[in-house]
C-alpha cells in the first residue's frame, strides 16, 4: 500500500542545478548528453537464431551551455590547452538540487572529461538575446549518485 508521502511525490524539476568542473563551480544555463549506453552485438547461429549481446561502451558526449561574461576565458584556455596537445582531463559533477539550491538530490559524476568543441555565440543585430557559448566534452566514465 503506498504511503501518503509517495502519492504526493513529484519528479525533480530540472531548472535548479550546479556544475563543478575540477575545483571550480561554474554557472551553466543548460546541460545535455548525460547518456550511458552500449553498442549491441548480434550473433547469428547456423540454425537461423539471432542473439543480441551488449558490446563496447558508447562514447559519453556532454554539452554545456552558458552566457558569455566579460574577462571570463576559463573555457577558452581549457580548449586551447587541449588543442596544444596537453592532456587536461577534468572530473565534472552535475547535481540537481532542491528548489532553494541548498540540498543535492542527484549527482552525475563525469570522469576524465576534456573539451572537443567550443562554439562561440551566434550574432544577430536584430535580437536582444544574451550571448551563449557551447562547450562539448567527451568523457571516460559517467556514474549517478542519488543523495
Amino acid at each position: 500500500m503506498p504511503q501518503a508521502a509517495d502519492v504526493l511525490a513529484y519528479p525533480i524539476p530540472t531548472y535548479r542545478f550546479r556544475v563543478t568542473v575540477g575545483q571550480s563551480e561554474i554557472a551553466f544555463s543548460g546541460v545535455s548528453g548525460l547518456e550511458m549506453g552500449v553498442d549491441t552485438i548480434e550473433y547469428k547461429d547456423g540454425k537461423g537464431g539471432v542473439l543480441h549481446m551488449p558490446g563496447q561502451k558508447q562514447a559519453i558526449n556532454i554539452t554545456l551551455k552558458r552566457g558569455v561574461f566579460k574577462n571570463d576565458d576559463k573555457l577558452y584556455k581549457w580548449m586551447e590547452s587541449i588543442m596544444d596537445n596537453q592532456m587536461d582531463k577534468r572530473d565534472i559533477q552535475i547535481s540537481l538540487t532542491n528548489e532553494t539550491g541548498t540540498e543535492l538530490l542527484v549527482t552525475w559524476n563525469v570522469a576524465k572529461a576534456f573539451p572537443t568543441k567550443l562554439t562561440a555565440p551566434s550574432f544577430d543585430a536584430t535580437s536582444n538575446e544574451i550571448a551563449v557559448e557551447e562547450l562539448t566534452l567527451t568523457a571516460d566514465r559517467l556514474s549517478v549518485e542519488f543523495h
